[in-house]
């Protein structure tokens, strides 16, 4: 055999063996003497005879667009970890996302992993916890003045009650100095 069978061709063209046999039959293929499809010269003759209004385009595929969150998000982790961000409008490469998609499992299982030693809590539980220990100091320095104010009295030989009165005047506003301080726990 000198040339492609029917089968061989239509790999070769990426069409059917039934469209190759049709393009035989109607002898717009070139043939050996022993039958088989000259290729090359095959090719020749179908791109000069072959309507390109006929012809079927593989479809492209469709994809589907990317939110700009997403991009960003990606930028951001490249970003954490020293590798090479895309430009604003440059779009983002498959192995840049992969590779930030990469970063954030392992970031993830290291948080989980965290989470099972005991070493990280959940943010409501810590703010609780923050809030109930403030709360106790608070209570704490506003009991302080009626139990140290008579022993300080008589140490400086001064009157329990004025005493009293003035530490509980500027345990109050300390107190409500470290009131306002808010702390930011992002």
């Amino acid at each position: 055999m000198q040339g492609m069978s029917e089968r061989q061709y239509a790999a070769h063209v990426g069409l059917s063996r039934g469209a190759i046999q049709k393009a035989k039959t109607a002898e717009r293929l070139v043939l050996y003497p022993d039958g088989s499809i000259n290729a090359a010269a095959s090719d020749a003759q179908r791109a000069e005879t072959t309507d390109p209004s006929k012809t079927r385009k593989p479809p492209a595929p469709k994809l589907k667009p990317v939110p700009e969150a997403a991009v960003a998000a990606v930028g951001d982790t490249l970003r954490e970890q020293g590798l090479a961000v895309p430009a604003v409008g440059g779009g983002t490469t498959y192995l840049q996302a992969k590779t930030a998609n990469e970063v954030l499992k392992a970031q993830e299982r290291r948080i989980r992993l965290q989470k099972l030693k005991g070493e990280l809590i959940e943010r409501a539980r810590a703010l609780s916890l923050v809030f109930r220990l403030a709360r106790e100091v608070r209570d704490a320095w506003v009991n302080w003045p009626a139990r140290s104010s008579a022993l300080m009295a008589a140490e400086l030989g001064v009157e329990p009650a004025a005493m009293q009165k003035a530490l509980e005047k500027h345990v109050r506003a300390h107190l409500d100095e470290l009131a306002e301080v808010r702390p930011d726990f992002r």
